[in-house]
């Protein structure tokens, strides 16, 4: 009798902690796509005011290289002539803040430097092509 209750016991506490682990796992892909969901294209525009570049090739297309590489940017394009980057990224992933730091930190911190963010809808001078 004793064995029985042991093993009805056992049996119960078995489907009981699998059914928990099942419900956790559905409460987690439940909780993933809902993350998923909310991440979903969030891209931003800004432009931003670059001091510091002295040229197109080793300061502009420096500065773009950059910005191009960084996880989260979708669109990156500097001028030099205007002293403009412009910005399309996914706001989940990376921030204004992040930019700043990023483009200070360009050949060792002391050259580059933004003066100005501005969020757009459209870029001005050129749109993406």
């Amino acid at each position: 009798m004793k064995h029985n209750l042991f093993i009805g016991i056992l049996f119960f506490l078995s489907v009981f902690m699998f059914s928990c682990n099942i419900s956790q796992k559905e409460n987690e892909n439940i909780k993933g796509k809902i993350d998923t969901k909310s991440k979903v294209e969030n891209f931003k525009k800004i432009e931003i005011e670059i001091e510091g570049m002295t040229c197109e090739i080793g300061c502009a297309k420096l500065i773009e290289s950059k910005l191009s590489k960084t996880e989260g940017v979708k669109y990156a394009k500097v001028s030099f002539e205007e002293k403009l980057g412009r910005i399309e990224y996914d706001a989940n992933i990376i921030n204004q803040k992040q930019f700043n730091n990023l483009v200070q930190s360009i050949a060792g911190g002391d050259l580059y430097k933004i003066v100005r963010i501005e969020n757009v809808n459209k870029f001005t001078a050129y749109e993406k092509k």
